[in-house]
């Protein structure tokens, strides 16, 4: 199943050689229900369908934190992604940091499920072990950024509840196309969002903005994906994230380098036993 923010992140969520904020030609257009609920639903499917069959995908990225003054902080790390097929069952993801050195070596492994809790764990090198991330404490904060745990996570269409609402222009910078909006709220437990509003463009229908409403349902934050790219010419990622805290001021940048597919990884590289070699 697809991580949709990762490759999501997740998306964990390109290398042609357009960029979102060119044109290309026009998909084929879908055939989608009337009913508001149906409508909402199809548009998450049709967007999870297109990136089925990547296998898996290793890239480089660097993590740019801001705080409500201005000061900045980078971070560089990897991350790993193994498609996983099932109803149940979502994507399995690392992400290991290689700079700053006080930073260096912690990895973060995530088992995707739909509406199961989410297994994750974290690797922490100063103590030398590994700790589950308890499913009640994926709200909060990944390693200081504006990132929750739970939004590097698969977004299965089924983990969530899911309302079409209107089709308006699209964000920048592709205020030129036409953008589906979705309301989607998550079925699983523990979520630290009520709901959440995407932006999915009607041409290559990738999620190109998303507002995320917190559990006094006021919004929290604002995630902008740019500079998409195309891979094996099925597979879009973007290469620019950036998430907005409305409500701290603070903002993180995720850049995205050196996307590669098909690279031969096995579940081997996705047990808890991996993120302590993971350096």
């Amino acid at each position: 199943m697809k991580h949709r923010f990762s490759d999501f992140l997740g998306r964990a969520g390109l290398a042609f050689v357009l960029s979102a904020a060119l044109s290309v030609p026009a998909a084929a257009s879908i055939d989608l229900p009337d009913d508001p609920a149906a409508k909402g639903k199809a548009i998450g499917e049709e967007t999870e369908a297109r990136d089925l069959g990547f296998q898996d995908t290793e890239a480089e990225m660097r993590m740019i934190l801001s705080n409500a003054f201005g000061d900045t902080s980078e971070r560089e790390l990897r991350m790993s992604t193994l498609e996983r097929q099932g109803e149940e069952v979502g994507d399995w993801s690392r992400i290991v940091f290689d700079e700053p050195k006080d930073v260096e070596g912690t990895a973060l492994l995530t088992h995707a499920r739909i509406l199961d809790p989410d297994d994750q764990w974290m690797f922490l090198p100063k103590l030398k072990r590994v700790k589950r991330i308890s499913s009640a404490n994926k709200s909060g904060p990944f390693m200081g950024s504006e990132f929750a745990f739970e939004d590097f996570s698969a977004q299965e269409p089924g983990k969530y509840d899911h309302l079409w609402l209107r089709d308006e222009a699209c964000p920048d910078p592709v205020a030129d196309r036409i953008c589906h909006v979705t309301e989607r709220r998550p079925l699983y437990e523990n979520s630290g969002y009520t709901r959440q509003h995407v932006w999915t463009d009607t041409v290559d229908y990738q999620p190109r903005k998303i507002d995320y409403y917190d559990r006094k349902d006021s919004l929290l934050k604002t995630l902008l994906m740019t500079d998409y790219r195309l891979y094996s010419e099925k597979h879009w990622r973007a290469h620019d994230l950036f998430m907005e805290n409305h409500q701290t001021k603070k903002n993180t940048r995720l850049t995205w380098s050196g996307f590669d597919f098909k690279t031969g990884l096995d579940e081997n590289e996705f047990n808890k036993a991996s993120l302590s070699r993971a350096r």
